[in-house]
């Protein structure tokens, strides 16, 4: 893929979200094409596109419709054929055996703002439920990271108080209905970024420091989950 239509499906500190496309594509069968596919928290789309340009059909869904957003980055693509556009609470996921693949990047945060732990697993679990038997879910989420981190967004992110970070420890936890979990974490300066540009320069250091620094600390994890 060229880097303008990555920057498109992943948005924000590229080198390092890009990293879960790598791994979704190697640990799930995405590129056969003609999977039925559910996005949630599909505000512009990005992992909706990414589905459909790989020929599956796929229903990107927020909390309220995503469509007025998404269809424009869609339509870029050409790909809006495989696109229907719905609003979705994803604790209240109104679908049972009827996925094939479900995706999510950066959501169980906001779910469970304000401490509303309970809502991290009762969303995995409503996916769970909404996928056919072998389907597969795709994600990639903020973890709580570093007490750097921590502090660093309470200052400069304007959510970032109320936003609920799922902790490295709660993984196994929150996924906990799915028997085979496949994930790996990765980046801890990109987020310091305040541009893309500077992201851009930051995750170089992630790249290359990585080995350092314990997976607990890093401020991204994306994986794989098979249901039987």
């Amino acid at each position: 893929m060229d880097s303008t239509l990555i920057a498109d499906i992943i948005e924000w500190d590229i080198k390092n979200w890009s990293k879960a496309l790598e791994f979704w594509s190697k640990n799930s069968n995405i590129k056969e094409g003609h999977l039925k596919c559910l996005e949630l928290g599909g505000r512009r789309g990005g992992p909706s596109l990414w589905l459909a340009l790989n020929k599956n059909y796929v229903v990107c869904s927020d909390l309220e419709s995503p469509e007025a957003q998404a269809k424009i980055l869609h339509a870029k693509y050409n790909c809006t054929e495989f696109v229907n556009y719905e609003a979705i609470d994803a604790t209240a996921i109104p679908y049972e055996n009827q996925f094939d693949v479900v995706i999510f990047k950066s959501i169980l945060g906001g779910i469970s703002s304000n401490g509303n732990n309970a809502l991290k697993k009762k969303t995995v679990d409503q996916i769970y439920k909404c996928l056919k038997p072998g389907g597969t879910l795709l994600f990639a989420e903020n973890l709580e990271s570093s007490a750097l981190h921590r502090f660093m967004r309470k200052r400069f992110v304007k959510w970032g108080a109320r936003w609920n970070y799922l902790k490295y420890q709660e993984i196994q936890e929150v996924f906990g209905s799915f028997a085979d979990l496949k994930s790996e974490t990765i980046g801890f300066f990109g987020a310091f970024g305040r541009s893309e540009k500077q992201r851009n320069f930051l995750s170089s250091f992630d790249n290359f420091f990585q080995f350092l620094i314990p997976k607990s600390k890093r401020y991204i994890v994306y994986g794989v989950a098979k249901k039987h």
